[in-house]
């Protein structure tokens, strides 16, 4: 709960006013993806604390995009959305595990695409 706290007052911190939930969500994807990179890195240097450090991030980033979704408004795309954020996090603790970047790749591939489609439908960028 610490970590979370932590994060809602670096936030706060920082003064970031997104006025727009497409661009927060791009944002969202774009961390994400640098922390799984940094995940993928922290593995190839047998560097266990960012390993876990990184894989946990992009973890919550993904909670955090559950915790978003409206089943209501979205409908199938929202339960479709569900199924993809909680295989990432998955994929996400098989790689912490098993200490394999194959998992993490695949994750950032997800991520790639996701971004993508986002900038398509939304036109944020």
């Amino acid at each position: 709960m610490t970590y979370n706290n932590n994060l809602i007052n670096k936030y706060n911190q920082l003064n970031i006013n997104v006025e727009n939930p497409a661009k927060l969500i791009l944002m969202l994807y774009e961390g994400a993806l640098r922390f799984a990179n940094f995940a993928k890195k922290s593995i190839n240097e047998e560097n266990v604390e960012n390993k876990a450090k990184y894989i946990n991030k992009t973890i919550d980033i993904f909670v955090e995009l559950i915790n978003s979704l409206d089943f209501e408004k979205g409908g199938d795309i929202a339960y479709y959305l569900n199924g993809l954020y909680a295989y990432q996090i998955k994929l996400l603790t098989k790689a912490n595990a098993e200490n394999k970047t194959e998992y993490i790749d695949q994750v950032i591939h997800v991520i790639k695409e996701l971004i993508e489609a986002w900038k398509e439908e939304t036109g944020v960028s």
